[in-house]
């Protein structure tokens, strides 16, 4: 995958004795201790990371983790002390701040928590105002900022003032002048934290719809860890200026990398994050178009269920077949008129939690398929309840 994003052994100190504390941190000193003897505010220690063209990479963690500082330093709104920052194959921690000015305006938006928006002009007016610095002709310009408007929901408000608008709406507005600028990159630093909860919790469902759409390149920062592992496609998580686990959701849960990353997820209800793919059986227990009726009875006999999936020569589902329907002058001819079509089918990025209502509805097998309903997996209650059981087994 083409990586968009690289930091390589980066730092940053805060203060005037940079060498020094770099080399108390390379002898294993720590952060607060460097404070006690040095008074430099160590913010971010030999950070490395790889972000990948069009994921969602969400920096987390506690005040003071150096989460902001690191999104900031990737825009070099605060300079590195030490260390490489690449977009794509070009280092920028070396660019000249005319050079910088052009990846801000072209390469780089930002969305703030502040929404940052003006309340003397109108919804498009602010959401052209980026373009209108970079010198973009006007009716080029609110186009732009039209379509930008439309791709987060508020085509009609373009009129509007902010005063108008609720917070969920303001900061739309703020993704939107992002978005117009058409940036190869978004960084996003807690741009929902200062939102209601229910709010909040929409705007994460418009940001992964909009990416759908748009597929840029988002960091995100936050430190609301069931945010991260809503939108994350990876997530790295940090403490004291370090990042200590980088990984996808399903990778900071099953196999946290210490203590500290196993305390931080303790209290997350995994049946909201992990998917059916985490529990879902090889398609084995399956019938072929043309295979023998004994096949069919011999594997229901086998794996003990009363019931078995139909599957073409290209592995694409087309139906259940009960064992209650076969008898012995049932041939391999009679099969495809034999099937049923009322049965459970479900994404593999379903919910563990959102699986529940298939299985409360009935105890067959549930079918896991691809878009071309090609079978990919089977779910039976009887692993689900293991599932449960185990839940808190979490680096097994």
């Amino acid at each position: 995958m083409k990586k968009k994003v690289e930091v390589k052994n980066l730092y940053k100190v805060f203060g005037k004795k940079n060498k020094k504390v770099i080399d108390l941190l390379e002898k294993g000193e720590s952060k607060d201790s460097i404070l006690n003897k040095t008074k430099q505010v160590v913010a971010l220690n030999n950070v490395s990371l790889s972000i990948n063209d069009g994921e969602i990479f969400v920096v987390m963690g506690l005040s003071g983790s150096g989460k902001s500082t690191l999104i900031r330093c990737i825009n070099r709104l605060i300079e590195p002390t030490m260390g490489q920052i690449y977009l794509e194959d070009e280092e920028i921690t070396n660019l000249s701040h005319k050079d910088l000015i052009e990846i801000r305006r072209k390469k780089i938006g930002m969305v703030f928590q502040n929404f940052g928006l003006f309340p003397h002009i109108n919804i498009l007016e602010n959401v052209a105002y980026g373009l209108k610095i970079q010198g973009v002709e006007k009716s080029e310009r609110l186009l732009r900022a039209s379509e930008a408007l439309k791709s987060v929901g508020l085509e009609g408000w373009e009129t509007k003032y902010t005063s108008q608008l609720s917070g969920g709406m303001q900061q739309r507005v703020g993704l939107a002048r992002a978005l117009a600028n058409d940036p190869d990159i978004l960084l996003m630093d807690e741009a929902f934290s200062a939102l209601d909860p229910l709010i909040r919790s929409n705007m994460q469902d418009e940001l992964l719809e909009i990416q759908s759409k748009v597929n840029k390149t988002i960091i995100f920062i936050t430190h609301d860890l069931n945010e991260a592992l809503k939108i994350g496609d990876r997530i790295a998580l940090m403490k004291d200026g370090e990042v200590v686990q980088v990984g996808t959701p399903e990778e900071i849960l099953l196999k946290p990398a210490n203590e500290y990353v196993r305390k931080f997820i303790n209290d997350v209800d995994r049946t909201k994050i992990l998917t059916a793919s985490r529990i879902m059986r090889n398609p084995t227990i399956v019938y072929e178009i043309g295979d023998s009726v004994e096949s069919i009875i011999k594997k229901m006999n086998k794996h003990k269920f009363d019931s078995i999936f139909v599957v073409d020569e290209n592995k694409k589902l087309i139906g259940l077949l009960r064992k209650n329907k076969i008898n012995n002058d049932v041939n391999k001819e009679d099969v495809i008129n034999l099937l049923d079509s009322n049965f459970a089918k479900i994404d593999e990025d379903l919910s563990i939690e959102e699986l529940f209502v298939h299985l409360a509805n009935s105890n067959e097998p549930i079918a896991v398929t691809s878009e071309s309903d090609k079978l990919k997996g089977i779910i039976v209650r009887s692993d689900v309840i293991q599932f449960l059981a185990e839940r808190g087994k979490i680096d097994d």
